[in-house]
């Protein structure tokens, strides 16, 4: 199996002119990802609109990137939502497609407390063999999974790490008592350097769509001890990390892949096309770092 990499880009799910999945260009767009340095997927996490996609569209991207690149980098399938039964469910059906492993998210909108959340995903891991990472994003979800809860679960052998947008103190937290092998991503590009100083694996990135070189060339920079060069790195990058994020994901990541020649299609509503004013300023950001 494919071991999950420093650098795992959130792909967008590509979609046809009349809203419908295109699997072709998202195997197109995994191998295009690979090619450009991502070491690992997620396929239908938030940034590819899984609030929008029914179970079976999900599966079938699992199995098209799968068989696009999973003999190459890890595969990882977002099926966490607020209902812990339907997550179970998703995640058995999704052992089947060949996927690596299960991001899953913290449950949304119900709001559970510490011990609901740690039942939560006890339930889910125990109810399948695939490594399992955690996602905690608060400013989504409205919850935040604590460190000490985060250290609870990292006691459960095939949940292997956490998707982390937390502050900098909760994440030294988790890094100083997870066990070994216990992996922390940041999910946040603009955190990416910071996260790594205090001791995070890597990042689960949006940006990595259009400046995965280059995001590559940064975690590698820092690894080796060129800390100077990292952080040039992270200042050249932060302004598209930050340009990206203007609206709220994926509309920005997809009209930027429009702009760099490889359109991936519409959202889904609720989520709407950026518009002109947004695009010329996203457009701006591009050209100013090289990316266009």
């Amino acid at each position: 199996m494919p071991t999950f990499g420093r650098l795992i880009t959130a792909m967008v799910t590509p979609m046809n002119a009349d809203r419908t999945v295109d699997y072709d260009r998202a195997a197109e767009l995994a191998r295009r990802l690979v090619a450009s340095g991502s070491e690992g997927l997620v396929v239908t996490g938030t940034t590819g609109e899984s609030p929008t996609l029914s179970a079976d569209e999900k599966l079938k991207l699992f199995e098209t990137v799968v068989r696009a690149v999973g003999d190459q980098v890890a595969v990882i399938g977002g099926t966490g939502s607020y209902n812990t039964e339907e997550t179970i469910r998703l995640t058995r059906r999704a052992e089947e497609t060949g996927i690596h492993g299960v991001l899953l998210v913290t449950p949304y909108y119900n709001k559970p407390p510490q011990e609901g959340l740690y039942q939560h995903f006890k339930a889910v891991a125990e109810s399948t063999k695939l490594p399992c990472i955690l996602y905690n994003v608060p400013s989504r979800t409205s919850v935040n999974l604590s460190a000490a809860t985060t250290l609870r679960l990292a006691q459960i052998p095939n949940i292997v790490g956490i998707k982390e947008c937390g502050d900098l103190t909760q994440v030294a937290e988790i890094i100083s008592g997870a066990p070994e092998g216990f992996r922390v991503w940041s999910g946040d590009d603009a955190a990416t350097l910071p996260y790594l100083a205090v001791g995070a694996y890597g990042v689960i990135s949006v940006a990595s769509h259009v400046v995965g070189p280059q995001m590559q060339e940064m975690i590698r920079a820092y690894l080796a001890g060129r800390v100077d060069e990292a952080a040039a790195l992270h200042r050249r990058l932060l302004p598209v990390f930050k340009g990206l994020f203007a609206v709220t994901n994926p509309v920005l990541v997809k009209a930027a892949l429009e702009m760099t020649g490889f359109p991936v299609g519409p959202l889904r509503l609720p989520l709407v096309e950026a518009s002109p004013q947004e695009r010329e300023a996203l457009r701006a950001v591009l050209e100013k770092a090289g990316v266009l």
